[in-house]
């Protein structure tokens, strides 16, 4: 199948050949008949991709922040690697689409194959086929009209503004800015008995908007605007202002409050600055108030991602059933659409509709694409023929390639392995990676790397759910498996890895990568192995929001599993034992995160470690500080950039750049199969760690009861 892409470094715009995307848990398949263009949002996407790198760090000055951070931690040579890494992609467009169902996820029941939907979202791209979370998808009537249809999210926009200005039969609205979603919300407004006025800078707006039956639309620079406004509401000004424009000056928030009665609301749905004079405003008491996208849910993971509604009696307007109104306001032809349909451009003729936009060669308002549905779409493409003559001992398979993966995993492995197959949750992504590091084939279906007999090592960078389900599946299909940290976010899982990894003869590695520091190298090769050790390690972790799905039980598991991990490990690691007991303590907090805690651990062979991971510092102070005593010998390893060991010989400093062990850890991994040697790290010992953390989050629930691994 075709995805509408653009690269995000020079802008270049392409229907590119991907898979199609993967069909996760809660989510539809649906093939694309239409698909809106939003010239808004896109259109400034699509600006400021073709704009130089100055004129991007303009356009996006929170992301230069980021980045000056990143390269005062690893330094600018490999912080201009990965920042050009990520802008020179095939990067997703568009939101909302309408089409048929030809997939449906095991444990979906609304939905089925063949049913009429209309989708929006994130996932609602541009492309032949998507994947649509069911709480982003609304089920349409057999005969509905499905080029009207993909407006039903750009309705849902504008239906959610004024379900914020909480209008009233007979009241009166002013709506600021007549592009798409002003023409869309000046016909709601009408549907439901509201006085609306309409006001734009564009006198072609204005006029689309009186062939609709809006004699009350005024161009923003008439001179007895104001006056005019208040004739049309008896002299009392406006009951609220919904501003619907995207500007960069004041002008639309001034004008909404010099509009509004007193008391009245002012709606933002817009991209408008909101720094408004505040004379009206205050002598007014005017209620100024943000319209969040569609509506309730979203942004918000377990709504949208997961399937969980809100409970009808309590939030009867969500984001999916705004959409789900205004498609039924569509279909009773209570909303006209066709006069706000201006264009209609072949799927294959979509850099036109965008330059269109950008150029403004003709008016415009709404602009759709149109897919061939008679096409046969190919789920998996390859991508060159296979070629086993170098390295023809590991044969990689791999699932899931975010930036992780792309920045740390491929770039070490591509010449000491054949990259066989990609498998991605996004279709773009998938081709974008097979692409650039040479796979032979991509595809958004994970099972089909799994299955597949030439593959003989998995490698696995998805969320943290997935690892374990993977890591069986791998061991079961006689693959070596490589995969991220953690191992698994279960009990059960790990369990069964364990029953499966004894019947099997491949090797099992995860990523815990700072054993394989330099640094870490030279610390151990001092440490007397007779003398038990004590280790301190202080981890200036940082926040993480709470909504990020690491912190979710059910995809991200904590940071404690998924990253307090690393350092469980490492411990055992330094320590050169397996860990016998757990304490652990967490800090109370508002967003109960346990994500600030003390961990004490005590080894089979005497030697003890305390790890203070910790998220209420700042970025300012190092990440990681470890100090290591042994026997008259202290380590101390300050973010894996600076070691200073000092005995009864003195003291030794070594610096460098950071290195916590990547490279090293993947070459091993590899080297051992290609050496039929053992993997780098003992199944015993993974297994250890990862019980170990287990054992944590136990300890912190029983108040920091001292948890014995051997009582689990």
């Amino acid at each position: 199948m075709e995805q509408l892409t653009q690269n995000l470094k020079d802008g270049h715009m392409q229907l590119l050949e991907v898979p199609f995307p993967a069909l996760r848990s809660g989510q539809v398949l649906v093939r694309n008949h239409f698909s809106l263009i939003s010239a808004g949002t896109e259109g400034k996407t699509v600006k400021d991709a073709r704009l130089g790198y100055i004129g991007k760090a303009r356009a996006r000055k929170e992301e230069v922040k980021k980045v000056i951070q990143t390269a005062k931690t690893i330094g600018l040579k490999e912080t201009y690697r990965l920042v050009m890494n990520k802008l020179d992609a095939p990067s997703a467009l568009g939101y909302s689409c309408a089409g048929e169902i030809i997939g449906v996820a095991d444990d979906v029941k609304e939905f089925k194959i063949g049913d009429l939907v209309a989708c929006g979202g994130s996932s609602a791209v541009h492309a032949e086929v998507v994947a649509i979370p069911i709480n982003l998808c609304v089920r349409l009537h057999a005969d509905a009209s499905l080029q009207h249809a993909a407006f039903t999210t750009l309705g849902a926009i504008a239906l959610q503004g004024i379900r914020q200005a909480d209008l009233r039969l007979g009241e009166n609205c002013v709506v600021i800015g007549l592009g798409l979603i002003g023409q869309i919300t000046l016909q709601l407004l009408r549907a439901s008995g509201v006085n609306a006025i309409g006001i734009d800078i564009d006198p072609s707006q204005v006029d689309l908007a009186k062939r609709n039956g809006f004699t009350n639309t005024f161009v923003r620079n008439e001179t007895q605007l104001e006056s005019a406004i208040l004739q049309l509401t008896a002299g009392h000004g406006a009951d609220a202002v919904i501003i619907t424009a995207s500007a960069s000056s004041l002008d639309p928030i001034d004008l909404a409050g010099t509009l509004c009665r007193k008391k009245g609301k002012v709606i933002v749905v817009g991209s408008v600055p909101t720094g408004f004079t505040r004379k009206n405003f205050y002598i007014k008491e005017l209620e100024l108030k943000m319209s969040c996208s569609y509506g309730p849910g979203r942004y918000d993971n377990e709504y949208e991602e997961q399937g969980m509604d809100y409970p009808f009696a309590y939030v009867r307007w969500t984001e999916n059933r705004n959409m789900e109104t205004f498609a039924e306001l569509i279909y009773t032809k209570q909303i006209n659409i066709e006069t706000l349909l201006s264009h209609v451009f072949t799927f294959e003729d979509a850099k036109k509709a965008y330059d269109l936009i950008l150029e403004k060669t003709e008016p415009f308002t709404g602009i759709l694409l149109k897919y061939n549905i008679e096409k046969t779409l190919k789920n998996s493409i390859p991508l060159r023929k296979d070629d086993y003559t170098a390295v023809e001992k590991v044969s990689v398979g791999m699932i899931g390639a975010g930036s992780f993966g792309q920045n740390f995993i491929l770039p070490v492995i591509k010449e000491k392995v054949t990259l066989k197959g990609i498998a991605t949750a996004r279709p773009n992504s998938a081709r974008n990676v097979g692409d650039k590091f040479g796979f032979s084939y991509c595809t958004g279906n994970a099972s089909e790397i799994v299955k597949d007999t030439t593959v003989n090592t998995l490698f696995i960078a998805t969320r943290h759910d997935s690892h374990g389900k993977y890591v069986i599946d791998g061991l079961i299909n006689h693959k070596n498996v490589f995969t991220e940290k953690p191992l698994c976010i279960h009990r059960e899982e790990l369990e069964e890895i364990k029953k499966v990894y004894s019947k099997s003869e491949c090797r099992l590695m995860v990523g815990f990568n700072r054993r394989f520091a330099p640094m870490s190298v030279q610390v151990k090769q001092k440490l007397n192995a007779s003398a038990p050790i004590a280790i301190l390690m202080r981890v200036n972790a940082g926040v993480v929001a709470k909504d990020h799905w690491i912190h979710d039980p059910k995809i991200g598991g904590g940071r404690i599993k998924g990253e307090v991990c690393h350092f469980i490990d490492y411990a055992a690691f330094l320590a050169d034992s397996k860990i016998a007991e757990v304490s652990a303590t967490a800090m109370n907090d508002s967003s109960g995160l346990e994500d600030t805690l003390s961990i004490t651990l005590k080894m089979e062979n005497g030697s003890i470690a305390t790890i203070a991971y910790f998220s209420n510092g700042n970025k300012e102070v190092s990440k990681e500080y470890i100090e290591i005593f042994n026997g008259g010998l202290i380590a101390k390893i300050d973010d894996f950039k600076e070691l200073i060991i000092s005995d009864s010989k003195g003291t030794k400093k070594t610096n460098g750049n950071q290195d916590k062990g990547h490279k090293l850890e993947l070459e091993a991994f590899v080297q051992s199969i290609k050496a039929g040697t053992a993997s780098p790290i003992s199944f015993e010992s993974l297994y250890n760690s990862t019980l170990a953390t287990f054992a944590v989050v136990e300890s912190i629930s029983q108040n920091g009861k001292n948890i014995s691994l051997n009582s689990l």
